[in-house]
């Protein structure tokens, strides 16, 4: 199964738009995931794709050379971007195998050509703008669009619209932005001159910005002047789950022509998110395939990234006066996908009176797949094991998440709030409570 020619992967390339070219190359990856199976516990794409597998063999129609197009798109539909079986994959160019597979960048690429022929759906294009929701709900609107999200009828009607599902935890907008509130602070005493650029990320900007607040006190307790990247755009994400790759590439320029400066002069961008920290990361450098975009990438850093390895360095204040207790940290897939271990665990464990215990499992959320109507209750079964897992930590015990769509999807299961390590750091310094932001 080793491919004729390298997999296409980069929408600058003709042959990523040729369908010729992707059905092969789709035919071919799923043959040997077929032959594996090893992922199959992983997101429902694959059980589906071996379902119907044996099916044809039941019927005997062959195997993967008897699908059909609807056979690959029910089996990309279920694909939510975790990125988790690329992780696991034996056989990736990471590993050095010939068979150079990339299972979430072909879904990609299949969504991608779905898109650009059939448009895309109201409820991707919806979805696919957080930035332009956070700024339309966030502010002086926040208690009426707050009202709206909590509101069983007004939520059926917004789903029949939208596809955004009634059920699913929305994150609240916030009556001050990351903006407002970061223009009200006093200037901080402790920062001296070390620069770093905050990537704020549309979660943080709009709905939770007391984890903006802490990254800014904490930083600034660590000596670091920090700058808001005001003129940012959304990661883009949302778009490529939709299969928009023109949306996807727009905000990216945005976002490197924004960040470029400061990274050209040697700062560090961080970044609250692990789903935006992987794409400006890992996306950028394909989706623009410029010098810019590169530089961009290489400094960029996961806001827990940077901490940890200050305290490698041994540069990172260990002046803590707050125990944290029990944490139950769940590790984001995003994160993972990453491959830089836990930084957010480790940091919190150099605290004195904590105890971090590590749950890596998926919360089915991963963007904005579990946010769909027709997907909700599939991600709540897919999210059950991460569930469980944290009901297994005695209490009293934090719950605890760097992703935080995941944290919805935690606190609306576990009732009760699952919030950013970098609140809980802010904490152990006994630094001001952030939570005025809201």
């Amino acid at each position: 199964m080793r491919p004729a020619q390298p997999p296409a992967y980069d929408p600058n390339d003709s042959r990523y738009w040729d369908g010729r070219d992707l059905e092969g190359e789709l035919e071919r990856v799923f043959s040997v995931c077929h032959g594996c199976r090893m992922c199959v516990g992983y997101c429902p794409s694959f059980p589906e794709l071996f379902r119907r597998v044996d099916g044809y063999v039941d019927r005997g129609k062959g195997e993967i050379d008897a699908f059909i197009d609807q056979d690959y798109e029910v089996v990309n539909d279920l694909c939510y971007q975790c990125k988790i079986c690329h992780l696991k994959c034996p056989y990736t160019p990471e590993d050095g195998h010939p068979f150079q597979l990339d299972f979430p960048k072909l879904m990609l690429r299949h969504r991608a050509q779905r898109a650009a022929r059939n448009g895309v759906s109201l409820q991707d294009q919806v979805l696919g703008e957080p930035q332009l929701l956070g700024r339309m709900g966030a502010g002086p609107p926040a208690p009426m669009a707050n009202f709206v999200s909590k509101n069983a009828l007004l939520r059926k009607v917004q789903e029949k619209v939208t596809g955004i599902s009634a059920h699913f935890n929305l994150p609240p907008f916030a009556e001050k932005t990351l903006g407002t509130a970061l223009r009200e602070r006093s200037p901080s005493v402790h920062a001296h001159g070390k620069q770093i650029a905050f990537f704020p990320t549309c979660t943080v900007s709009f709905n939770l910005p007391t984890a903006g607040i802490a990254a800014f006190q904490v930083l600034e307790h660590n000596g670091f002047d920090v700058s808001l990247v005001a003129e940012n755009s959304c990661c883009g994400m949302p778009n490529l789950d939709g299969g928009d790759v023109a949306a996807a590439q727009k905000k990216a320029a945005r976002n490197v022509a924004a960040l470029y400066p400061y990274a050209a002069a040697g700062k560090t961008i961080v970044v609250p998110g692990p789903t935006c920290s992987y794409v400006l990361k890992h996306d950028y450098v394909t989706l623009l395939g410029t010098e810019e975009a590169a530089t961009v990438a290489a400094h960029t850093e996961d806001l827990m990234e940077f901490l940890r390895r200050l305290h490698r360095e041994g540069s990172l204040k260990t002046d803590f006066v707050t125990p944290l207790g029990k944490i139950a940290y769940h590790a984001p897939c995003h994160l993972r996908a990453q491959r830089i271990g836990f930084p957010a665990a480790q940091v919190l464990s150099s605290a004195p009176g904590t105890e971090v215990e590590i749950i890596e499992k998926c919360s089915a959320v991963d963007g904005t797949w579990g946010m769909k109507e027709q997907y909700f209750e599939l991600g709540r079964r897919y999210a059950a094991p991460l569930i469980a897992a944290m009901q297994e930590v005695p209490t009293p015990r934090t719950v605890a998440t760097d992703c935080p769509l995941a944290g919805q999807r935690l606190a609306q299961e576990l009732g009760t709030r699952a919030v950013h390590p970098i609140e809980l750091l802010n904490m152990a310094y006994g630094l001001p409570n952030p939570a005025g932001a809201r």
